[in-house]
């Protein structure tokens, strides 16, 4: 019996070929990632006046995550990242379609996406200061 046994062909340029395009993914996506909420940014804080188009509240059983108010500001609608649900309801404000605010924020790019971080709200005689004089939110996360 004549049994010839051929060499094992390695498949190392595809395999290292392979390994580099993973490992590339993998740290471009990593990259991209945002770890937690946005930053706010003293560089790019604007002031502006909106009339409320929507109020977009968190599902019932995530109060903790956050409100965005999308303000009617001229021809534009802007995404007001505004506070945690929970923390609006401690401070007793609330916020409806067709409401005239004038606001403080940084405008800031996150998930792709471009909005304001409120630090700063007017409604009437009524100021809610969100944040402090350096952009950090003055709640409590782990609320």
């Amino acid at each position: 019996m004549n049994s010839s046994v051929e060499p094992c062909r390695s498949s190392y340029p595809s395999k290292k070929f392979f390994t580099v395009v993973t490992l590339a993914l993998a740290w471009s996506a990593f990259l991209s990632a945002e770890t937690g909420p946005p930053k706010y940014d003293l560089h790019t804080e604007t002031k502006m006046k909106g009339t409320v188009e929507e109020v977009k509240l968190p599902p019932k059983g995530r109060e903790k995550e956050v409100v965005h108010l999308l303000m009617k500001n001229g021809e534009d609608i802007v995404d007001l990242y505004f506070c945690p649900k929970s923390f609006m309801d401690d401070m007793g404000v609330s916020f409806s379609k067709g409401d005239e605010v004038a606001f403080t924020g940084s405008k800031v790019k996150y998930g792709g996406a471009d909005l304001v971080l409120a630090r700063e709200v007017v409604k009437g005689s009524d100021t809610l200061v969100l944040r402090d004089d350096k952009g950090n939110p003055v709640w409590n996360w782990h609320h």
